[in-house]
């Protein structure tokens, strides 16, 4: 049944389609344009926590698709099934379920939703939806990997975000609760206690000495 889509969309094809979509699928070669997001947006201070998001992001997409969903389910490549079809682009070595190029995209396109890059994530979703789309066209994926790649892209996508998130708390409390004990800390008098004369109007004061914050304390004279 997938197969006679990916034919479909064969007979499709134009001379400018031919030129054009192996350019477009080039740009998710090993999710390069999303790497090199990534890194622009962590150079940037202003959208250096988005560009976190988006690393946490693309490292949880290669654990889970490459690493993990691939080789477990370690699906055929269309071209394998049908040999007689001729590939525009150098064929893929891994397995094909779920879509690589199109989980990396839109677990892209997620991150930035999430991170609230509201211009971004729509122009991202524009450049991933053509990605996968280009992948039916060069016949290197079955209709179910593009599905399979939008479903685990974005839980990728959702996962980075969530660490983050998680990471930030954890640092947040903890920064809280240092500057709770220095503030405790001040509060507290030293514990020692000194006594001197003033010569001048020859009366004993009581010295408590000094708060661990820097105040001298000097008790009423007797």
């Amino acid at each position: 049944m997938e197969i006679h889509i990916l034919d479909m969309i064969q007979n499709l094809r134009t001379p400018i389609g031919d030129v054009v979509v192996p350019l477009i699928t080039r740009l998710g070669d090993a999710g390069i344009i999303w790497i090199i997001l990534t890194v622009l947006l962590l150079i940037i201070p202003k959208t250096r926590k988005t560009g976190v998001i988006m690393m946490a992001a693309l490292l949880v997409d290669v654990l889970l698709c490459n690493v993990l969903i691939k080789n477990l389910v370690a699906r055929t490549r269309p071209f394998d099934v049908n040999t007689a079809v001729q590939l525009l682009v150098a064929k893929p070595q891994d397995y094909s379920f779920p879509s690589g190029h199109t989980a990396a995209s839109f677990a892209s396109v997620t991150a930035l939703y999430l991170a609230g890059e509201k211009k971004m994530w729509k122009a991202a979703l524009v450049l991933a939806v053509l990605i996968a789309l280009s992948r039916l066209y060069l016949y290197v994926h079955y209709p179910t990997d593009i599905i399979g790649g939008v479903v685990f892209g974005s839980l990728s996508g959702y996962l980075g975000y969530k660490i983050v998130e998680w990471i930030q708390k954890k640092k947040d409390k903890i920064e809280i609760e240092k500057r709770a004990g220095q503030a405790a800390l001040c509060c507290l008098p030293c514990s020692f206690t000194d006594y001197q004369c003033d010569n001048r109007r020859s009366q004993r004061q009581k010295v408590t000495g000094f708060h661990s914050c820097g105040i001298r304390v000097v008790s009423v004279p007797e």
